[in-house]
C-alpha cells in the first residue's frame, strides 16, 4: 500500500517535533522548518530553532529542509499589524500567520513539490462529512488552537493533518523525552511571534514615530502622559505609571477607550469599570469555514479571545460581511481588532475580526 506523502512543517518546538514522530510510520514525511523572520535578530531565536527541528529529523531519519518566507511575512503578517495598530486597534498576528503563511504559503510550496497533505503541531482536528471539512476542537481543551484556526477554508482544511488533536500535552512531551528529542523540555512560545523576547513597547518604536498625548480618567481628570495609543489596549492595566490620587478609591486603573483624534487616552477605576462590559459587538471581515453563514439552528457561542470560556451568543447578520453579537452576559474588554470566533459544540464555525464594543454598559 502507497504511504500518502507529507510534508510536516516543524518549528523546533516540542508540538511538531511529536507530531512527526506520530506520522512516521504511516506516512512518508519530509520537514520544513518555515523562517518567517530575519534571522540575525538577536531576539529571534530562528537559528537555534532550526538546530532543535534538524536533531528531531534526524532522531526520526527523515529529511528536512527550510524555506525562507521572511517577505512574505513581512507583506501579509507584518505590515498588516502594524498598520493596524497605527489605527488604534489590536490585531492578532498568529491568526494571519496561520493564514497567510503557514496555510498558504507553506500548503503551496509543499504541494507544488509533490506533497499530497501537509501536517502542523496545532492542537486541533478536521473531519471529512460527505467532501465538506469541518474544523473540531481537540481532545486537550486547555491546547486546544481552533481559535487561531478559523480563517483556515474548505480547500486549506482538505491537505491538513493535525496529529496531536486527540493526545494531551503531558503526553507530548513524554513522547518527545522517550524519542530522545533535545527539545522534551522547551518552552512553549509565548506573547506576539515578530517580538520574540523583547518588550513589546521598545520593538513597535522601531516602527512607529511616537506621538504621546495626554491620559485623561472617565471623569475627565489629566492623569499623565502616554507613549503612543498604539501601545496600549483596552483593558491594559499594566504600564500605565499613574500614582495615586487624592480622595480616589484605592483601585487600580484600567484602559477603557482610545480617542484617536484627540490623541487621547482613557482611563476608568476597576476592573469591573462600566465602560469595560458591553452586551453585543460590531464585528466585519467575516469568514466561514463552510464557505457560507450556516443555518444557525443550536446553540451557538463564541470566544472574543483565545482563553476566554464559550460565551453564549446570538448572531444577527447586518449585510455587507457585517455582524452583529449578541451575548447572554456581557463581556470584558470587547478589543477592536482582535477576533471573535464561533463555536457549535465541538465545531469551529469560523470568525471575524472585531470593530467595535456596543450597547449600554
Amino acid at each position: 500500500m502507497t504511504k500518502t506523502s507529507v510534508v510536516i512543517g516543524m518549528s523546533g518546538g516540542v508540538d511538531s517535533s511529536v507530531a512527526a514522530f506520530l506520522l512516521k510510520d504511516t506516512h512518508t514525511i519530509q520537514g520544513m522548518f518555515m523562517k518567517n523572520w530575519n534571522a540575525h535578530d538577536e531576539h529571534c531565536p530562528a537559528e537555534q530553532d532550526y538546530q532543535d527541528a534538524r536533531q528531531v529529523a534526524e532522531t526520526l531519519g527523515i529529511p528536512i529542509s527550510a524555506i525562507n518566507f521572511v517577505d512574505q511575512y513581512w507583506q501579509k503578517v507584518f505590515q498588516t499589524c502594524l498598520d493596524e495598530f497605527a489605527k488604534g486597534k489590536t490585531p492578532n498576528p498568529d491568526i494571519l500567520c496561520n493564514k497567510e503563511i503557514k496555510f498558504t504559503c507553506f500548503l503551496d510550496h509543499a504541494i507544488s513539490h509533490g506533497a499530497e497533505k501537509i501536517a502542523t503541531g496545532h492542537y486541533a482536528n478536521v473531519e471529512n462529512r460527505n467532501g465538506v471539512y469541518t474544523l473540531r476542537r481537540a481532545a486537550d481543551s486547555n491546547k486546544d488552537q481552533t481559535y487561531f484556526l478559523y480563517r483556515l477554508n474548505q480547500n486549506q482544511l482538505s491537505y491538513c493533518l493535525f496529529p496531536l488533536g486527540d493526545i494531551s500535552k503531558p503526553k507530548v512531551r513524554l513522547i518527545a523525552k522517550q524519542q530522545g528529542f533535545d527539545n522534551a523540555s522547551k518552552k512553549d512560545s509565548t506573547g506576539i511571534c515578530f517580538i520574540g523576547k523583547q518588550a513589546f513597547k521598545p520593538f513597535l518604536s522601531q516602527f512607529f514615530l511616537a506621538k504621546p498625548g495626554p491620559i485623561i480618567s472617565d471623569q475627565g481628570e489629566n492623569l499623565g502622559q502616554h507613549d503612543g495609543l498604539m501601545f496600549y489596549t483596552l483593558g491594559q492595566r499594566k504600564g500605565l505609571n499613574i500614582g495615586g490620587k487624592a480622595n480616589a478609591e484605592e483601585l487600580p486603573w484600567y484602559v477603557i477607550d482610545k480617542d484617536l483624534k484627540n490623541n487621547t487616552l482613557i482611563v476608568g477605576q476597576g476592573h469591573e469599570h462600566p465602560s469595560l462590559l458591553h452586551p453585543s459587538l460590531i464585528c466585519s471581515d467575516v469568514h466561514w469555514i463552510a464557505g457560507k453563514m450556516p443555518e444557525i439552528n443550536k446553540a451557538l457561542t463564541a470566544k472574543i479571545r483565545y482563553r476566554q470560556s464559550d460565551q453564549a451568543c446570538k448572531v444577527l447578520d447586518l449585510g455587507n460581511g457585517t455582524l452583529q453579537v449578541d451575548f447572554a452576559q456581557h463581556q470584558w474588554a470587547i478589543t477592536p481588532g482582535q477576533s471573535i470566533v464561533f463555536y457549535q459544540g465541538e465545531i469551529c464555525l469560523g470568525g471575524a475580526i472585531i470593530d467595535k464594543a456596543q450597547g449600554a454598559s
